[in-house]
Order: structure tokens, then C-alpha cells, then sequence
């Protein structure tokens, strides 16, 4: 049997895909038992129990000046900020995408402006945001509705394009206005798009959320990392990574569940 259609059973799928996470796991801890080796004051490379401790400490000790739990605080913090971007960026994507998807007019106007848009480097308009919008709240959400905007409208925008001609066509001979072709044809279509979408943009809006708040916040796991760094606390800035990866993870989980759950129809590995 060739390769190519050879599939590992359940016990081999979740074998195969622990091993990189172990392979990292041993490297590091390799890594940091030969600098803690020749020297035990190293705070390069916490040793795996050190980071554990440290995370307990995090996740279940108030501040002593407050007696506030700063990572659950940081989260919080940090969570509605990309919710809120992520959720303008996909409203204003999903209006966009329809709108270039459907009417020339639109795609005339608007095609080329979204696609120049999508090249300009997000980071690179930090300053101009902050000076625009302030050192709060709103210059963060922005600055991710900035960075994936684009990137979600142009893939929306072509996946109204490749929606079959006939269809439209058919909708229009019942009697279907564009709105109602908007709302009873193309939306349905799109929408599953629009999650892959989404979970495609995380990476970068979690990108752009760190680097905001690591510019200016006072709260927030951006602020918390950047925060510690001068000390050299690499125990807590693992633990802040590992906690946002895991955090993006799961988010990442939620909505391929969503997808799978209010979109049966389409291919599993989507």
C-alpha cells in the first residue's frame, strides 16, 4: 500500500500527535538542566518544575497590595480587547465581502482599496493610533479591526465570487431582490467561511493585542510579559505564554466546534 493512503488508527493519531509536544518538551528541559548545570543561578531557562510552581503561584495568589489575582485580572483584560476587535473586524468583513462579492459597483470601488489596505503593516500604524485614539481601550480594538479587516474581507469577497452564477440567477427568476439574495443565498455560504476565516486570523490579532498592550496598558497578559522582562523573570513569561497559547487554543477549539456543529455538511478537515 503507497503512503499516501495509509491512515494512522485512533491510539497512532494521538501518539503521533503528542510527539512534537513531547520532542519540545525534552529539548527544554535538556536545555535547561545544562545551564542550570553550570550555573544554578541561570534564569534563562527555569527548570520545568520551577515554571510549574511559578504557575500555581500565578493562578491561585492575589497581589499583596490589592489581593487581586493579576493573571485571571490580565485575561480578563486582555479577552475583551480581542473579543471586541475580532467581532468589528468580522461585522465589518462580512458587510464588506458581500458587498464586493455581489454588486460590480462595490467591486470596483472597493476591491483594489481593500487590497492595497491588506499590505500596510498594522504595527506600523501603533503610533498613529495611539495618537489618534489615545493610550486607552479603543487604540488596541483598533488596531486589531486594522490588522485582520482586510485579510478576512478579501477571502469573504472571493468566496461570494465562486458561489455558482446559476444560483443568483435563480433567485433572481423567483422574484429575490439583491437584499434577499444577500440574506437568503450568500450569507448562508459565507458564513462557514467566515469562522475558518476567524480562526485563521487569530494568530495575528493575538499579535496585534500584545503588542498594543505592551506599548501602553496597565493591565492585560501583553502588559504583564513585557512588565517583568526587566527582571528577567522568564518563570512568569513562559507561564504567560504557555497560558495564551493554551487560551488560543481553545478559542481556535470553540469555533471549529461551532462550525462543525451549525455546519455538518462540510468536511471535517475544514
Amino acid at each position: 500500500m503507497r503512503l499516501i493512503n495509509r491512515r494512522p488508527d485512533r491510539p497512532a493519531a494521538v501518539f503521533l500527535a503528542a510527539l512534537p509536544f513531547a520532542a519540545v518538551f525534552i529539548a527544554y528541559w535538556i536545555g535547561s538542566e545544562i545551564r542550570l548545570s553550570a550555573n544554578p543561578s541561570d534564569k534563562l531557562l527555569p527548570a520545568p518544575e520551577t515554571i510549574a510552581a511559578t504557575a500555581r503561584q500565578l493562578f491561585t495568589e492575589g497581589d499583596r497590595r490589592t489581593g487581586e489575582i493579576l493573571l485571571w485580572s490580565d485575561t480578563w483584560a486582555s479577552l475583551r480587547r480581542l473579543g471586541a476587535g475580532v467581532g468589528i473586524a468580522a461585522a465589518l468583513a462580512t458587510s464588506l465581502g458581500v458587498l464586493i462579492g455581489m454588486l460590480p459597483y462595490a467591486r470596483r470601488t472597493l476591491s483594489d482599496f481593500v487590497a492595497v489596505l491588506s499590505m500596510v503593516p498594522p504595527l506600523a500604524l501603533l503610533p498613529i493610533l495611539f495618537i489618534v485614539f489615545g493610550l486607552g481601550e479603543t487604540s488596541k480594538v483598533v488596531l486589531i479591526v486594522v490588522g485582520i479587516t482586510p485579510f478576512i474581507t478579501r477571502d469573504l469577497s472571493q468566496r461570494v465570487l465562486d458561489i455558482p452564477h446559476e444560483e443568483i440567477v435563480k433567485a433572481q427568476t423567483l422574484g429575490a431582490s439583491t437584499a434577499v439574495i444577500a440574506m437568503r443565498v450568500v450569507l448562508p455560504k459565507i458564513i462557514p467561511r467566515l469562522i475558518q476565516s476567524v480562526r485563521l486570523s487569530l494568530g495575528a490579532a493575538w499579535l496585534f493585542l500584545i503588542a498594543a498592550e505592551a506599548v501602553a496598558a496597565d493591565a492585560g497578559l501583553g502588559y504583564r510579559i513585557f512588565l517583568v522582562r526587566r527582571y528577567l523573570a522568564m518563570d512568569i513569561i513562559l507561564t504567560y505564554v504557555i497560558w495564551i497559547t493554551l487560551l488560543a487554543f481553545l478559542i481556535d477549539w470553540a469555533l471549529k466546534a461551532t462550525s462543525r456543529a451549525a455546519f455538518p455538511w462540510l468536511e471535517e478537515g475544514l
